[in-house]
């Protein structure tokens, strides 16, 4: 056979392939939750835990609106996820394992749960080494894609949502219009404050104030900014706490039907909760209950058949056990949630919203989804003076709240006038460490609460244009030891002799051993001391004239 013959036979076969997907009769590894029947249709799967809990698996993730929190619901719960192994020992069993967060985004991912047939969705290609590589296609380039074509989970709108959502979750893919799911951080407007320069999402940033983090609402990614440029930055705190305050007042009149409808909520959970769990555990007894009867009809003469089916047998009576033992645990862990007590407790919390909303035992997790109940988005805005919030209300109610902007830090930080002001009088006659002993024994403290220092003093000093203690005296007429010895006629160290001596009266200028001299105090030549001569064996020529010189 010729390769163009090979060529139009392979065209062939590919085209009544791609022929019999476009009708969506073409028969393909199916997901989890649905299996052909004997006429090649695809129907849901027959077995009810499997139904359910993919039921399950997706009104979570629409309660939760996270991929994340879905998977970490259902290890916190205990329960399971069915999977059919495309290869290996158990290719095709049913089997079922713990959810991991890459199955939860791949069950998410999949538009045969929303009834629809789809083919090509990835695409795989070979490099010259061998290699392949996949890459995965948008919408537009899948092969196949046709609507309703059996059963589904959900419907294609809710997989439209899903999707949405998982956009918007990323924050490198989401979109200008998206928000974010709530998560642990204390901003309050987290994925739901608005710029109102530009109108787009603000994202949060924390600092670290007085042990504690304080959030702040930032926008750079407006349009027409270069190099970083901001279009605003709110501080979280004042605004945080005023969306608070109208939430409050709000949800307050509401009180008792929330409660209601929480206890319904919790109860409905609870029960589906119990009801998967009771199917895990008829599922394990079934399973220990088959493993019996194959050990019971085993010859008990071939040992070699006998010992493996025995040991199966107590595998699937030890996983009996075991799940048990979690089932009667989540009871009574259900029971404590649910008990008369706690249906009191929650009624006597509803009808006091603001201890609720303020109870350290509520996380700021949940707070934010309370307030998404209520408020669609904030639009912020910063002016000279003060903050401006638009609450947007769900429903299209709005409410304009002004907040007064809060103090900068600096400014707290800023030393009282009155040390200014006690400063400047000291300076005239004492330096910068002598300043800050004199204001300690007052009582002062800088703008922070600490003590007086020489470095916080020539600081404040700078700061508030203080004139230092050497300028002050030169004003006064202070001469430095180069004008004094200029003027008397003699050497640097004469007039360091005449200071010592008490004969100059010399003013200190700081910490590192600067004076300056009064000019009225230089004494004239004839009281001025003079070396006593030494004997005249124990000096020299050079000393000698040294001493004249300074006698002179």
């Amino acid at each position: 056979m010729s390769e163009a013959e090979l060529h139009i036979l392979r065209a062939r076969l590919q085209g009544g392939y791609m022929s019999k997907a476009r009708r969506g009769e073409l028969c393909i590894r199916l997901p989890v939750g649905f299996v052909y029947d004997a006429a090649s249709k695809v129907q849901l799967d027959p077995d009810r835990q499997v139904r359910d809990i993919i039921a399950l698996f997706f009104s979570t993730f629409a309660r939760t609106g996270s991929a994340g929190d879905t998977f970490r619901t259902f290890n916190q719960q205990g329960l399971q996820f069915p999977c059919r192994p495309p290869h290996g020992p158990r290719m095709g069993e049913l089997v079922w394992n713990d959810l991991s967060y890459s199955r939860t985004l791949e069950v998410l991912h999949n538009p045969r749960y929303a009834g629809a047939f789809v083919l090509g969705r990835s695409r795989q290609r070979k490099d010259g080494a061998g290699r392949r590589t996949t890459r995965k296609l948008s919408r537009e380039e899948w092969s196949v894609l046709l609507h309703d074509m059996h059963d589904s989970y959900i419907s294609w709108d809710e997989f439209e949502e899903n999707q949405q959502r998982l956009i918007d979750n990323n924050y490198r893919t989401r979109g200008t219009g998206s928000t974010t799911p709530p998560r642990e951080g204390t901003a309050l407007l987290q994925g739901i404050a608005l710029c109102g320069v530009c109108g787009k999402r603000m994202t949060v940033h924390y600092h670290l104030r007085k042990g504690g983090l304080v959030p702040w609402y930032c926008c750079s990614r407006g349009p027409m900014r270069w190099h970083g440029d901001k279009c605003q930055e709110i501080p979280g705190a004042v605004i945080d706490e005023s969306i608070s305050k109208l939430v409050v007042e709000a949800v307050t009149p509401m009180a008792l039907e929330v409660a209601l409808s929480v206890q319904e909520e919790l109860a409905s959970r609870f029960e589906e909760a119990d009801r998967l769990r009771r199917e895990q555990v008829e599922r394990a007894r079934y399973d220990a209950e088959a493993a019996r009867r194959r050990y019971m009809k085993v010859d008990p003469d071939n040992r070699l058949v006998a010992d493996t089916l025995e040991a199966d047998w107590n595998d699937k009576l030890r996983v009996l056990g075991k799940i048990r033992e979690e089932y009667e645990r989540s009871c009574q862990d259900d029971k404590q949630l649910l008990g008369p007590k706690q249906r009191e407790r929650i009624e006597a919390l509803a009808a006091d919203f603001p201890a609720v909303w303020s109870a350290a035992s509520t996380t700021d997790k949940d707070r934010k989804r309370m307030l998404r109940l209520i408020i669609e988005d904030v639009t912020l805005f910063k002016h000279p003076e003060e903050i401006t919030a638009h609450a947007r209300f769900r429903g299209g109610a709005t409410k304009t709240l002004s907040v007064v902007r809060p103090v900068p830090s600096w400014k707290t930080w800023l030393t009282p006038l009155q040390a200014v002001s006690e400063i400047d009088k000291l300076l005239d006659q004492h330096t910068d460490s002598e300043i800050a002993e004199i204001l300690n024994q007052k009582g002062y403290r800088s703008g922070k609460g600490l003590r007086f220092h020489s470095k916080i003093v020539s600081k404040i000093r700078r700061d508030y244009g203080l004139k230092n203690k050497y300028d002050r005296l030169r004003e006064r007429g202070m001469m430095t030891i180069d004008e004094v010895a200029k003027k008397a006629k003699v050497i640097r160290q004469t007039v360091r002799r005449w200071k010592k001596n008490g004969l100059l009266q010399a003013h200190p200028c700081n910490n590192k051993g600067l004076y300056l001299f009064s000019p009225t105090l230089i004494p004239p030549r004839n009281q001025r001391p003079s070396r006593k001569p030494k004997p005249v064996g124990e000096s020299n020529d050079h000393q000698s004239r040294k001493e004249v010189q300074f006698e002179v």
